[in-house]
């Protein structure tokens, strides 16, 4: 096992004190200068009296200090129990009970509402920072060294817990285990772009990455967060992970008088993660920007399990419907519902893996059903291994419509509607039904500067859906929608489009 986290990030900094670490703005942090950000919070901390095993949560924006304030708690060795955006002020409140403090900066702290100030745990972040100390990580490898929150995508938000053992062997903090084609991915990050929340594992992974290869985490201002095809062109960015709404926004954008000259020439790699992508979107983006583009597939619980790339599709056409092979350091296995490993390839099951970076427990549920022997880990979604190894989703295991006492997959349905050409992008919700039980109720957005919304026939994305899934898994309801929620994780919002169900049928009631 490898020096404690985050002994990897410390020695990678040192290495290379004069390179810029974070860019904000005109603002250039040097490593030199992270390395002593995080030696004061280190020893703001410890003159508090916090000690190894104690609980602390942090909430911050996208910026150096929160990033540092962070690793400082883990030289600490202590339990970070990371705050993301889209948390209610009663969830807010349930996950900071038993912490000691609540970090938090001057952005979050103008949010807080007075009935999380009024818990007086709030430390602002500008009151941290004290002597600098020597940075000698104090992570005892069994101890739960972060907890971090799901997106709450399919219900409510989960803690997920982490061993320092667990971040200790995380793929993209240990060079030494790097694989070629961990390296060949992280020579593209010399200009990673950070932005969104520094609570989501997989953007704390991908700076991770960034930073251990030696790039520079690029952070956009505030006010041009947004404007994301813009902020590409404009900072020179060379890596950037999209959730597929983002992706379908972005190909659009460069559609677009505003968008056709934009020159990102300078991207290497923009890899899609969140939720499945449609093949038809991802041939468009291996069209546009060429071998730069890949699909990861994993879960909070687990990090990225597999990937896809440009190259892959190159290969081997038909992967195009897959999330790849399985990435660094990861096992996959397909079982059926006796817990037994799939006789054939291609068959559907479930989806098992091992990995050495994966959580250990929930905060708040148990977390045996998807614990299993060896380190084994359910994911809860189906699909199933082509020969060679390429894995395909079938849907989530939980994600499903039960209609006439007969389950679907939500996944399947949607993969049928959105293989229709005039589709770009589809989701089902389930919603309660008197004579079904339940029924599957659709949302498709039409392909841009395609069909018209009242050309796409609704009657088509039926028979597709009946041909595939059979005549019971035909959504009850179908409705073409100009965009699709999207939650602060930047997942599709199902209970958004739910509401709007809800809304479009008291409207006519």
């Amino acid at each position: 096992m490898a020096p404690v986290f985050p002994s990897s990030l410390i020695h990678a900094l040192e290495a290379a004190p004069d390179v810029p670490a974070f860019e904000q703005g005109p603002r250039v942090v040097l490593r030199c200068e992270a390395l002593e950000l995080i030696a004061r919070y280190v020893g703001g901390l410890q003159a508090r009296g916090l000690q190894p095993r104690d609980k602390t949560a942090v909430y911050t924006s996208v910026t150096p200090e929160g990033f540092a304030v962070q690793i400082a708690a883990h030289v600490l060795g202590l339990c970070v129990v990371v705050l993301k955006p889209g948390l209610t002020v009663a969830q807010i409140i349930r996950v900071i009970a038993d912490v000691q403090s609540l970090i938090v900066d001057e952005a979050i702290y103008t949010t807080l509402s007075p009935a999380v100030l009024a818990t007086n745990k709030i430390v602002q972040l500008c009151d941290v920072a004290g002597d600098a100390v020597p940075l000698v990580p104090q992570g005892r490898l069994g101890d739960v060294g972060v907890v971090m929150y799901t997106s709450g995508s399919t219900g409510e938000p989960k803690g997920v817990r982490f061993t320092y053992a667990a971040l200790t062997a995380c793929w993209s903090w240990q060079r030494d285990v790097w694989t070629p084609d961990v390296e060949r991915l992280a020579a593209r990050y010399t200009r990673f772009l950070l932005f969104g929340t520094l609570g989501s594992r997989v953007m704390s992974n991908h700076l991770g990455l960034c930073l251990i290869a030696g790039g520079t985490a690029v952070i956009p201002l505030a006010a041009a967060a947004p404007a994301i095809p813009e902020v590409l062109a404009e900072l020179r960015i060379t890596a950037v992970l999209f959730t597929v709404p983002r992706l379908s926004h972005v190909l659009h954008f460069l559609t677009t008088p505003q968008g056709r000259h934009l020159d990102l020439s300078a991207l290497r790699s923009i890899l899609v993660a969140g939720s499945p992508l449609p093949a038809h979107t991802l041939r468009a983006a291996i069209a546009r920007f060429g071998d730069v583009v890949s699909q990861g597939y994993g879960t909070s619980e687990t990090g990225m399990l597999s990937l896809l790339t440009a190259s892959d599709v190159a290969a081997h056409s038909e992967t195009v419907s897959s999330v790849g092979r399985a990435w660094n350091g990861v096992e996959i296995d397909v079982r059926d519902d006796t817990g037994s490993r799939v006789s054939s390839p291609g068959t559907v099951g479930h989806i098992w893996v091992r990995t050495p970076s994966a959580f250990c427990e929930y905060t708040d549920e148990d977390a045996s059903k998807v614990l299993g022997e060896g380190g084994w880990v359910w994911t809860q979604d189906q699909g199933s291994l082509d020969a060679r190894g390429y894995l395909y989703l079938a849907g989530r295991s939980r994600d499903v419509v039960i209609i006439n006492a007969i389950v679907h997959y939500v996944g399947a349905i949607e993969s049928a509607l959105a293989s229709h050409p005039a589709v770009d992008a589809a989701y089902v919700v389930a919603v309660p039904d008197e004579k079904t039980g339940e029924a599957a109720c659709a949302f498709v957005v039409p392909v841009r500067g395609g069909r018209a919304d009242h050309g796409l026939e609704i009657e088509d994305l039926r028979l597709r859906v009946k041909e595939r899934l059979g005549v019971t898994a035909v959504p009850a309801v179908i409705t073409c929608i100009d965009y699709i929620p999207v939650a602060p994780s930047g997942k599709p919002d199902k209970k958004a489009m739910l509401s709007l169900l809800m809304g479009q049928r008291n409207g006519s009631s």
